[in-house]
């Protein structure tokens, strides 16, 4: 398939003027019988040089001739003041503590007999989320109920992760049931 001749003539066109140009522009590459003039290869001066050249240039504002001028041989400090007095840090008032133990009164407290189960939760007919403390004889532990049961018919109160029934229960191993009291806020 040919091109068209509207096409072809584009093309002429765009070559002749792209050959043409670097002569209408003045420009050419240095050759031996015509190299580059000096008069090409000036100085530029910039407007932010403090010692420039040629005609001076009004300052546009009061920043050009700041204390914040940097020239050429300047050089950085600090700027710390060694007479400078600081405040003495006030003493914070804090209140003295009370030196008695006290628990929430609880809402209801509950006795029967305890029994573990290796799920990891805390099971009493009670709502989930309510706070409960189990006190067995070795001690109490702080828990929130996250399971229901047990069962009414087993005649106990709770059933409890395997660890938290030995940390309070007191007893060896073996055992599988433990008297508890429970208070539950």
């Amino acid at each position: 398939m040919r091109p068209s001749r509207t096409v072809a003539r584009a093309v002429l066109t765009a070559a002749l003027a792209l050959g043409a140009l670097p002569g209408l522009a003045g420009s050419h590459e240095p050759s031996p019988d015509r190299p580059i003039d000096a008069v090409a290869f000036r100085p530029v001066n910039l407007a932010t040089t403090p010692n420039r050249s040629g005609s001076t240039m009004a300052a546009l504002d009061a920043a050009h001739v700041s204390a914040g001028l940097l020239l050429t041989g300047d050089q950085f400090s600090e700027g710390v003041v060694a007479d400078i007095a600081f405040a003495k840090r006030a003493r914070p008032a804090v209140p003295k503590p009370a030196s008695d133990w006290s628990w929430k009164p609880p809402r209801s407290t509950v006795s029967g007999v305890a029994s573990f189960y290796s799920n990891g939760t805390t099971a009493m007919r009670l709502p989930r989320g309510t706070v409960i403390v189990v006190c067995g004889a070795a001690g109490c532990l702080e828990r929130v109920i996250n399971d229901y049961g047990p069962a009414a018919w087993t005649n106990r109160v709770i059933d409890m992760y395997k660890p938290d029934f030995f940390a309070i229960c007191g007893c060896g191993s073996g055992a599988g049931l433990t008297d508890v009291t429970i208070r539950i806020y």
